[in-house]
């Protein structure tokens, strides 16, 4: 059965940090392109991150410079670093994986991923 388990989430104030990770279960992770994405209260989904089976990265402008997205894939897990946090980064974040097949661009702008989490609340306080 697969699995995609978001942890991490949490309130900081403005300026924090949070770490997520993201735990794969019933597929191999190393095999497929993974990512981040979020949706706050009333406003579309918005692809945060992305990264491939070699390592190559995409980012969303709102978070290029605060985030980082980066593989354990002997653990099968998944993280994202968030630094310099900011009221607008508010949201409920997911994890999603998806065999390779689409660039990482189109990943960040479309909803075509194979298998996502059912994600972690991220709350960012001014």
């Amino acid at each position: 059965q697969v699995q995609l388990v978001e942890s991490g989430g949490g309130s900081v104030q403005s300026g924090g940090s949070l770490r997520l990770s993201c735990e794969a279960s019933g597929f191999t992770a190393s095999r497929y392109y993974m990512g981040w994405f979020r949706q706050a209260p009333g406003k579309e989904r918005e692809g945060v991150a992305v990264i491939d089976t070699v390592g190559y990265i995409s980012y969303a402008d709102s978070v290029k410079g605060r985030f980082t997205i980066f593989r354990a894939d002997a653990q099968n897990t998944l993280y994202l670093q968030m630094n310099s946090l900011k009221p607008e980064d508010t949201a409920m974040y997911y994890c999603a994986a998806v065999r390779p097949g689409y660039s990482r661009d189109y990943l960040l702008k479309y909803d075509v991923w194979d298998y996502s989490g059912r994600g972690t609340q991220v709350t960012v306080s001014s």
